[in-house]
C-alpha cells in the first residue's frame, strides 16, 4: 500500500540524474570540475542579467500581490487559526532559508568585499568598509526572500484552498500546463528541483562541517581532519533523520525553536559584551546605504568591464549573479516547506512575514556579527584579512568568536549552534523531499521515505567530500537549476491565473474570505449569515 503512494518516475530519476554527475565526478575528478566550471562561467556571464531581472521583477511581482485582492486569500477555511503560532512559524522558515551558511557568510562575507569591493572602488578604503557592511545584508535581504517565496504562493494555494493533497512544483504549474504535468514534463520539473537541493545541500554542508570542525578543534584539540568533518556530517545526519523522523510538530518545530533561542542569545551577547555603539551605528548607517542604492545594486552588472579601458572586477558574476542563482536552486524547497507550515494564513500574511522575518533575522545576523568582526579588523585587536589568507575562512570565523568574553564557552555555543542549524535545514529538506515523490501527501510523508532521503542528503556530499568534488556539485546544481528561472515565471502565472478565475467564478468556487467580503459591501445592510443563505438558495 505505501509503495504504491510513491511517485516512482521522479523518486527513480532524481537518484539516476545525481548519480549521473557525481559518478563522472568520481572517476574523473579534474575533467569533470573543468567542464562544469567551464558551463558555470558560461551560464553566469552570458545569462547573468537574466537572473539580475529575474529577482527584481520577483519582488515587485510579490509586494504586488501582497497588496492585491489575491492577498487576501486565506490557505484554509474561513476562521481558522494558523497551524503554528508566530514565533514557531518565523523560526521554522528562518532556520530552513538560511541553515548553518548564515553563521558561516555573517561573521566573515564583509572580508571579501572589504579587499574586493564593486564598483571600481579602492580596496581597503573607507568607501569599501561602507559598501562591505551593506552588501551582505542586501544579498540576504529582501530579494533573497522573494525569491524564496514565490514557489510558495501556488503550492500553498492548491494545497490548502483547492484542496489538492499533492506537495509538488508540477502539480503548481498546470494551471498553464495542464495535463502535460502528468507525464515526462511534470516528471522533470519535479526532477530539477529535487537534483538543485540536493546539490545546494552539499554547498552546506560544504560550509558547514569545516567550520564546525573547526569549533571542535579549538574546543577539545583535535586536528581537523576529512575524518573529523565526516563525524561532524555523521552527527548532523543523525540529528536531523531523527528529527525528520519524528514528523513536523515533535521534531522540526522543536528543533527550530531550539535553533532560535539559542541564536537569539548568542547574538544578545556579542550585541552587549561587543563594541555595542559601533555596531549599532555600522548596522543602521548600512540600512541607509542600501534603501538608497537598492536598485542601483539590484541591477548592476558591469557593463563595460570587458572594454580594454576598463578593469573588470566579476563582482556582478561572482557574488551578485551566484547569490540569486543560489536561492533559486532552494526556492521550491524552501516554498514548498513555507507552504506546508502556513495554514491558517492569508496569501498577504505569509507573503510579508516570510520576507520581513527573513530580513530582519538576516540584518540581525550580518549586523551583528559582521560588524564585530569588522571592528576587530578595523582598530587592529585582531588582523582578520591576514589570519583568513593565511588560515582559511573556517578557522578565521572561530577565531572572531575567540575574540569574545568567555571565549571558549561562546565558541562551544556557536559550534551548537551551527550543527541544530545544519540539522534544521536538512531535516526540513528530507521531509520536502520526501513529500515531492509521494503522489498524495495527507497528513505527512510516510516515515521510511523521509529517513531515505535523509540519509541521501548526506551520503552523496560526504563521498564527493573526501575526493574534493563537493563545490563542482555546488556549481553543477546552479548549472542544472538554470531552467527554474522559467519555471518560476510559471509557478507566478500559475497562481495568478488560478486564483483570479477562482476570485471571478464565484457560482463555481471562491475563497470563503474573498466572497463573503464582497456580499457584505453589496449588502450592507443584512448580516454575513443571511447574505450566505440566500446564497446557499441561489446556488440550489
Amino acid at each position: 500500500m505505501n509503495k504504491k503512494m510513491i511517485d516512482w518516475p521522479t523518486f527513480i530519476g532524481a537518484l539516476v540524474l545525481l548519480l549521473a554527475v557525481t559518478v563522472p565526478l568520481v572517476l574523473f575528478p579534474e575533467a569533470g570540475k573543468e567542464i562544469v566550471s567551464q558551463a558555470n562561467a558560461f551560464m553566469t556571464g552570458n545569462f547573468g542579467a537574466l537572473y539580475m531581472i529575474m529577482g527584481l521583477v520577483i519582488f515587485v511581482f510579490l509586494l504586488f500581490v501582497a497588496f492585491s485582492k489575491n492577498g487576501r486569500i486565506k490557505l484554509g477555511d474561513e476562521g481558522e487559526k494558523p497551524e503554528f503560532g508566530t514565533f514557531s512559524w518565523a523560526a521554522m522558515l528562518f532556520a530552513a532559508g538560511i541553515g548553518s551558511s548564515i553563521l558561516y557568510w555573517a561573521v566573515i562575507e564583509w572580508a571579501y568585499y572589504y579587499q574586493g569591493p564593486p564598483f571600481g572602488i579602492t580596496p581597503e578604503s573607507k568607501e569599501a568598509i561602507q559598501w562591505a557592511t551593506a552588501y551582505g545584508i542586501f544579498h540576504w535581504g529582501p530579494v533573497a526572500w522573494a525569491i524564496y517565496i514565490l514557489p510558495a504562493l501556488p503550492i500553498a494555494y492548491f494545497y490548502y484552498v483547492r484542496k489538492k493533497p499533492v506537495l509538488k512544483v508540477s502539480e503548481a504549474v498546470r494551471p498553464v500546463l495542464g495535463k502535460t504535468v502528468d507525464g515526462p514534463i511534470g516528471n522533470l520539473i519535479d526532477i530539477l528541483f529535487m537534483f538543485g537541493l540536493l546539490g545546494g545541500a552539499g554547498t552546506t554542508l560544504a560550509l558547514g562541517a569545516p567550520m564546525i570542525a573547526h569549533g571542535i578543534n579549538d574546543l577539545t584539540g583535535l586536528d581537523v581532519t576529512l575524518g573529523l568533518q565526516a563525524g561532524v556530517m555523521v552527527l548532523c545526519a543523525v540529528i536531523f533523520a531523527i528529527s525528520s523522523y519524528s514528523g513536523l510538530r515533535r521534531g522540526i518545530k522543536v528543533l527550530s525553536d531550539i535553533n532560535i533561542w539559542l541564536a537569539l542569545f548568542l547574538l544578545a551577547f556579542i550585541f552587549i559584551l561587543g563594541p555595542t555603539r559601533f555596531i549599532m551605528e555600522t548596522t543602521f548607517n548600512s540600512l541607509g546605504i542600501l534603501l538608497d542604492n537598492f536598485f542601483k545594486m539590484a541591477t548592476w552588472m558591469e557593463p563595460f568591464g570587458n572594454l580594454a579601458q576598463f578593469e573588470e572586477t566579476q563582482f556582478p558574476e561572482s557574488w551578485t549573479i551566484f547569490y540569486w542563482a543560489w536561492w533559486l536552486v532552494y526556492a521550491p524547497f524552501v516554498g514548498l516547506f513555507v507552504a506546508r507550515i502556513s495554514r491558517g494564513r492569508t496569501i498577504r500574511q505569509m507573503i510579508l512575514g516570510t520576507m520581513i522575518y527573513g530580513t530582519i533575522g538576516c540584518i540581525l545576523f550580518f549586523g551583528i556579527m559582521g560588524n564585530f568582526g569588522l571592528y576587530m579588523q578595523l582598530t587592529g585587536q585582531f588582523d582578520v584579512v591576514s589570519f583568513m589568507d593565511t588560515n582559511g575562512a573556517p578557522a578565521t570565523i572561530i577565531e572572531i568568536i575567540n575574540q569574545l568574553p568567555l571565549a571558549k564557552f561562546m565558541v562551544l555555543v556557536f559550534t551548537i549552534l551551527a550543527i541544530i542549524f545544519l540539522a534544521t535545514t536538512f531535516d526540513s529538506s528530507s521531509y520536502i523531499l520526501a513529500s515531492v515523490v509521494q503522489k498524495t501527501v495527507e497528513g505527512e510523508p510516510l516515515r521510511w521515505n523521509r529517513l531515505f532521503w535523509a540519509f541521501a542528503l548526506s551520503i552523496m556530499p560526504m563521498v564527493l567530500m573526501f575526493l574534493g568534488g563537493l563545490d563542482t556539485l555546488q556549481t553543477a546544481s546552479i548549472v542544472g537549476g538554470f531552467p527554474l528561472i522559467f519555471i518560476m515565471f510559471l509557478l507566478a502565472w500559475s497562481f495568478i491565473k488560478a486564483s483570479n478565475t477562482d476570485i471571478r467564478a464565484s457560482d463555481d468556487y471562491e475563497p470563503p474570505t474573498i466572497h463573503i467580503k464582497r456580499w457584505k459591501r453589496k449588502n450592507k445592510k443584512r448580516s454575513a449569515l443571511e447574505v450566505m443563505q440566500e446564497k446557499d438558495r441561489d446556488d440550489k
